[in-house]
Parts: C-alpha cells; sequence; structure tokens
C-alpha cells in the first residue's frame, strides 16, 4: 500500500541519505471477547445450557476459573519453561521475557508464562430491589490473568494474555516489524535489525511488499488459534454453546521508518527536525530516552545530554486518544509514528453496522479487525502529512514570496476575503492554533480552535459558545480561502495544505529568531 513517492516531498531534499523507506504496522494490540456473553442475559442462557443454576454459579465460576488458570500454565511446564507470579502489574512484562529469552534461548515454543492479579470485567450477582431484575451482570473487579510469551512460526516474538474469570476475555499482542523480520530470514533478504528495527534492507521493495502483506491477514481465524493456545480448554467449556471470540485492534500503531546511511547523516539532520516540531508544532510532550543498548554500526557517542546525543529526544503529539510522535530509532532511522486508540474520528466507506448488504456511506471507523485496512490508509496519511510539514526545514523559499501570497485580498465563492495579516495578533494566533501537531492525525474542528483561541467558552453559555463559534468559522474560511487549510470531505474537519505548513513554519521561525540570526542569514 505505501510506496516511497507518498515522502516525495521530504525525500526530495534528503534522498542523498536515505537507503529506503518502509510503513507499516509496529506494535498491535488485539483484544477477543466472548459476545453471547455479554448481551443481557447472555450468561444466564450460557449457564442453562450446562445445567448450572444462579445460585450454583460463584462455586462453578471457582472451580472453571482454577481449571483455565492451569491449563494457560500447562505448556510452559511440560516445557520446563520459567513461570513466575507478578506481584504488581506495573512490571514490565515484555523486559521480563526479554530477559527470560537471553537467558534461556529457544527457536519456536513458549518463552515462559507470568500471571498476575490485574483489573477486569466479571460477572456478579446483582440484588435490586426489583426482584425481576436480579441477575448476574459485568462489573469491574479484578483476578489473575495470565501471560504467554512465545516464539510464533509467523509472528516471532508475541505474547497473549487470557483473563481467567468469566468472561475469559483475551489480548494478543504482535509486532509487525518482527513479523517482517522473521520473513526476510526465511527468503534469504539480507538485512540488519536493531531489536525490532530494520536499519538495512537489501531489497527494500520487496520487505515493503511483506509488510503490505500483513494487511491482507485472515485475523480472526489466526488470532482465534492463538486465543486457544492460551486457553487449550475453550471448546471444552462452550461445548453445548460453541462460540468464537469477536476480535478488535484495541491500539495500532503504523509507523514510517526512514533508513539513514549511517547514524552521522541522521546526527545532522535530527536537530532541526525536533526543534522545528518543538516551535512550530508547539508540541506538549517532550521526552529524553536512552537506549539500552548501541546497535553494531553506531559510531557516535553514547549519552543523555542533547547536544551530545540528538536521538535522546521524542517528541509526541496527542489528542483524543490518538497521537503521532517522531524519534529516531537505533542511531540511523527516523521514524513517525501514528497511534490509534480511538478510531471514531476517522471514517470509512461501509454500510451500516446492522445492515451489512446495506447502503455504502462514510461512517467511522469501528474498532473491529474489518476495518483494520482503512486505519492503515489513515495512519500512513497521518505519516505522510508529517514529514511534509517537517519537510519545510531545509525550505529556500523566500519569506517575502509566501508573504506576499496572503498579504492582499482574494475571493472565496465570489464573495471578497480580506488579506491576512501576518502582524495581527488575532491572526497570528490563528495561525499557530491550527498548525499544533496534534491535528497531525485526524485534523481539527471549529470547537477544537475555538477552545485553543477562546479558552473562557468551555463554560460559557450556549448564546455566547454560537456567538464565538461562528467568528471562529469565518476566520476558517478566510484561511480556506488563501489555499491555507482545506476541508476533509464527508466530515466538518479541516487541515494545513502544503502552502499552509509553509507560511505557518515560516512565521514561527521568524517571530522566534532574533535580529541577528535573521541578518547573518540574509547576509
Amino acid at each position: 500500500m505505501p510506496k516511497e513517492d507518498a515522502v516525495e516531498e521530504f525525500l526530495a531534499r534528503y534522498r542523498s541519505l536515505v537507503t529506503g523507506v518502509l510503513s507499516g504496522f509496529d506494535r498491535i494490540v488485539f483484544r477477543g471477547s466472548l459476545q453471547p456473553l455479554l448481551w443481557k442475559y447472555g450468561i444466564q442462557t450460557f449457564l442453562s445450557k450446562v445445567s448450572v443454576r444462579g445460585a450454583e454459579f460463584k462455586q462453578y465460576a471457582l472451580r472453571t476459573s482454577e481449571r483455565v488458570k492451569d491449563a494457560a500454565l500447562t505448556e510452559a511446564l511440560q516445557q520446563g519453561r520459567p513461570i513466575r507470579y507478578l506481584p504488581s502489574s506495573t512490571d514490565s512484562k515484555e523486559d521480563l521475557a526479554r530477559a527470560v529469552l537471553a537467558e534461556q534461548p529457544t527457536e519456536q515454543g513458549i518463552v515462559c508464562a507470568f500471571s498476575v492479579v490485574e483489573p477486569c470485567m466479571s460477572f456478579v450477582f446483582c440484588r435490586p430491589s426489583d426482584a425481576n431484575e436480579r441477575a448476574l451482570q459485568l462489573r469491574p473487579r479484578k483476578c489473575l490473568h495470565v501471560y504467554q510469551y512465545r516464539i510464533h512460526p509467523r509472528f516471532g516474538f508475541m505474547n497473549a494474555r487470557i483473563q481467567t474469570w468469566f468472561p475469559f476475555n483475551v489480548q494478543v499482542c504482535v509486532n509487525g516489524r518482527e513479523w517482517l523480520a522473521r520473513r526476510l530470514v526465511e527468503l534469504g533478504v539480507a538485512h540488519r535489525r536493531h531489536d525490532n528495527t530494520l536499519l538495512w534492507v537489501a531489497d527494500v521493495a520487496r520487505a515493503q511488499h511483506l509488510l503490505d502483506d500483513q494487511l491482507d491477514t485472515e485475523w480472526p481465524a489466526v488470532l482465534e488459534q492463538v486465543a486457544r493456545l492460551v486457553n487449550p480448554l475453550h471448546d471444552e467449556i462452550f461445548a453445548l454453546w460453541p462460540m468464537s471470540y469477536y476480535w478488535t485492534a484495541y491500539q495500532s500503531e503504523w509507523a514510517t521508518d526512514l533508513m539513514f546511511r549511517d547514524p552521522a547523516a541522521l546526527a545532522s539532520l535530527y536537530p532541526p527536525l525536533v526543534r522545528h516540531a518543538l516551535l512550530h508544532f508547539r508540541s506538549p510532550d517532550l521526552m529524553r530516552f536512552l537506549a539500552r543498548k548501541a546497535h553494531g554500526n553506531f559510531t557516535g557517542p553514547l549519552g543523555t545530554d542533547f547536544k551530545d546525543r540528538a536521538e535522546a529526544l521524542r517528541v509526541k503529539h496527542w489528542a483524543n486518544g490518538n497521537s503521532i510522535k517522531m524519534y529516531d530509532k537505533a542511531g540511523s532511522v527516523l521514524r513517525v509514528e501514528t497511534t490509534l486508540g480511538n478510531p471514531n474520528d476517522f471514517l470509512v466507506f461501509r454500510p451500516a453496522h446492522d445492515e451489512p448488504d446495506g447502503k455504502l456511506a462514510w461512517r467511522p471507523i469501528r474498532k473491529g479487525v474489518a476495518d483494520l485496512h482503512r486505519r492503515a490508509q489513515v495512519c500512513q496519511r497521518s505519516n505522510e502529512r508529517y514529514l511534509d510539514a517537517l519537510s519545510v526545514v531545509d525550505d529556500s523559499t523566500p519569506l517575502a514570496t509566501l508573504l506576499d501570497q496572503v498579504a492582499r485580498p482574494t475571493t472565496w465563492r465570489e464573495k471578497r476575503v480580506r488579506a491576512l495579516r501576518t502582524g495581527d495578533p488575532a491572526d497570528v494566533a490563528l495561525l499557530a492554533a491550527v498548525s499544533r501537531g496534534e491535528f497531525a492525525t485526524a485534523g481539527f474542528r471549529n470547537r477544537h480552535i475555538r477552545l485553543l483561541l477562546h479558552p473562557e467558552t468551555a463554560s460559557a453559555d450556549r448564546t455566547e459558545v454560537r456567538r464565538i463559534a461562528a467568528r471562529v468559522g469565518r476566520q476558517l474560511r478566510l484561511l480556506r480561502a488563501h489555499g491555507l487549510v482545506r476541508k476533509i470531505p464527508k466530515t466538518h474537519r479541516y487541515q494545513l495544505t502544503a502552502k499552509g505548513h509553509a507560511l505557518t513554519a515560516a512565521l514561527s521561525a521568524a517571530r522566534s529568531a532574533t535580529l541577528q540570526q535573521l541578518l547573518r542569514q540574509a547576509a
């Protein structure tokens, strides 16, 4: 699906430094639920089929839970792999599992198993005053969960978790880059790898094709197989009422990796990109981090100081459960990554959920795996827009050229629209608001800009809110007339255009620079 020319504007400036571009899933967290048990009388129907009365449910659930826990740990026990109880759910299970793998290597199969008490939704018997409403209902609780870490023949290093109490929810976490590296080894494609990052690939086009193939996976069937590994008793427990899991993508990370020829090439470029992201995108989050170890071809110094190690910075922007971030990986890979936890801000062309053969229309993306392909499309476009915005860092267009384009009145739908006043505090604040980094994923709406420019309207009455919203609408129309923003079709959202990115970046840089800096650059 993604092509190298999708980031052509960025590559036009830095192609000589980049050996290849790969776009695809990084981490995907799937969650499976047994939906027949979740409807109002689902658990009662199940109990009637297995001949268990409501008063007997607690003892039946205790016995079943104990069997599920034992079954989830059996494979590790039989193969002599480590089994550990974790006293805290905040422990990094992946770090522990990788440490086990380093100490006790295995090429395939289970690596280790952990059990830990974590929050969940499980059934309790409710006794309201109305006797007709007394029933088992889902409520927040805590129960034992079992994690299996394994080397999967397809996915490579991955993990699955089961809630050992009804309704036995399952979570599966896979890594697209881990999966890709495994396929490259199988096909004999030369490459260099550090953790889940590919530093260099001999055949980038083939590697991208393999990433694209991941989107064609029959996810329900594959994930159901993984669920049986973590709960071998599933078919036995539900023999009288067979059911399969309904799978959702709880969270997905879609990464675009630009592989630089060496760490020095990226080190020379990364500081200006970070500075631009912080100043122009008004990033609210800046995190320093230090890799646990350097990869084999890293030649620069290691440290936590920003000046000595530019890759020790990650810039992240987020809004409404979704985020986009930029950071370097292993010194020589620039990664831009969009994470979706709430895909409802985006649209997919599909029928209504309860009318699978009904009329097609643009509707919100669902978390179900059926919309995973569309999720990949919007994430890729998000990454491309972010890289396009970063490409202006090395733009040599004179500031006067950009300003002259908006310094005169124009027309919008046969009506005269005033010039943009780049010295007016109101117009400057508007341009700063629409260029914020958190809008790089789903764009922005009138209310987003209204709350940034007029935060007092968060608690204002309806009349005042409507008045300010109308004012912001006129401001957005001004930007549209000058070609700085565009409306996303079939939505009430807007995005900056390439012209808008260039102008807002130029104004941000000019207003942040000192006179001495400007004169030095003009000389």
